[in-house]
């Protein structure tokens, strides 16, 4: 048996987050950092199209992914001399057709009151800007003409795994079998292979297992893992100026070096959670929904070819589609870090360090996270992100 003071469940880019900034805020108690595939081969994290966006609806969001914006931008100051993560500052183009006009136009008010670089543009300015594309359908667009765009996710996270090697870390690998509580308190973690782990506060940061980790404490989390399929095509035509670009349908794509990548055709309708050990991609989503749509919005994409593909899982709040942050409101020394619906790496550093004050300082300072709360799940509340992507 062993005792940490923190105990996180999880070790991709949110748990690690946490535990460098519990770092940088000077707690200097234990810290078990839990994670059951240190290769981070089914991880989200490393699953992911790995971008980062201005363009949410809610304002905190917004604040989120703002903070990992300016962590981009001195990475070499924060993590020395070479630090680099391939950010490419490509863009957000989010597209809509009449009936998203207004919701489009909403989302923009919000990011234009948060200092995001985003331009709303009609359709025949569309047309001007990018020779590429076919409006058809299409009302306007908002283009991130700064500060959006997409990254190497796993050199990413290798930064922050690297930072701790060096911050008194005991990386454990085993997955977690069981939680124990003792009233309003979670006092120890039980591993799969028979190992336990007392703690003085537990963080789920355990992605799209989250809703089993919170059950296991008897706690109501409604994170589930939801499946997504991402394919790449090759093109005859490239084009050097192309946003990641969301269609009205949902579907985007993006450049990725001489190719393209593509996703987004998943109906949420009456989508129930993955199945854990189900990572092949959904071939059909391709063929049947994506190339009509990518032919369509860009018409030198009728002649493609797909070369490979790839799915992964990531922690779909049903609720709201937000994420869920801080203590439960009865058992406090547990702490959410879910939920985050697709948008989760881009918001792991500045979640990680406002949780770390959290506990450091018994107080959010630098992104106030309160409206991310817990108590909207008992109260049925929903806080709801509307550009989910």
């Amino acid at each position: 048996m062993a005792r940490y003071d923190v105990i996180i469940i999880g070790g991709a880019i949110v748990g690690s987050s946490i535990a460098y900034y519990l770092r940088e805020e000077g707690f200097s108690g234990s810290i078990a950092l839990i994670e059951r595939d240190p290769q981070f081969t089914y991880s989200s994290t490393t699953l992911s199209c790995a971008s980062i966006r201005q363009q949410f609806s809610i304002p905190e969001n917004i604040r989120l992914s703002q903070f990992t914006l300016a962590l981009f931008r001195r990475l070499e100051q924060e993590f020395g001399t070479g630090s680099d993560i391939g950010f490419r500052e490509g863009g957000y183009l989010i597209l809509a057709g009449e009936n998203g006009l207004p919701i489009l136009q909403q989302n923009h008010a919000a990011q234009m009151a948060e200092g995001a670089d985003i331009l709303l543009e009609d359709a025949a300015a569309l047309e001007k800007r990018f020779s590429w594309i076919s409006t058809e359908g299409v009302s306007a667009g908002a283009y991130g003409r700064s500060g959006e765009g997409w990254f190497d996710a796993h050199a990413m996270l290798m930064l922050f795994r690297k930072a701790l090697r060096e911050k008194n870390i005991d990386f454990i690998t085993h997955a977690v079998a069981g939680i124990e509580r003792e009233g309003d308190r979670v006092v120890a973690v039980t591993l799969e292979n028979g190992d336990r782990l007392e703690g003085g506060t537990i963080f789920n940061a355990a992605g799209p297992s989250a809703g089993k980790i919170a059950a296991m404490a008897g706690l109501v989390l409604p994170v589930e893992p939801r499946k997504r399929s991402v394919f790449i095509f090759e093109a005859r035509d490239k084009f050097a100026d192309m946003p990641l670009m969301v269609d009205p349908s949902g579907i985007y794509v993006r450049p990725e070096g001489s190719v393209y990548i593509t996703g987004g055709a998943e109906n949420e309708e009456g989508e129930g959670p993955a199945d854990p050990k189900d990572f092949d991609p959904d071939w059909s989503l391709f063929e049947e929904t994506i190339w009509p749509v990518l032919a369509t919005r860009v018409p030198a994409f009728e002649a493609i070819k797909a070369t490979r593909a790839w799915a992964g899982h990531y922690d779909y709040n049903t609720l709201d589609q937000n994420a869920v942050i801080g203590p439960h409101p009865e058992v406090q020394n547990f702490i959410f870090a879910n939920g985050f619906s697709g948008h989760g790496l881009q918001q792991a550093p500045a979640v990680g360090k406002a949780l770390a004050e959290l506990l450091v300082h018994g107080a959010y300072k630098t992104i106030d996270c309160s409206a991310f709360g817990y108590a909207r799940i008992t109260e049925n509340r929903p806080f709801r992100e509307l550009n989910v992507i």
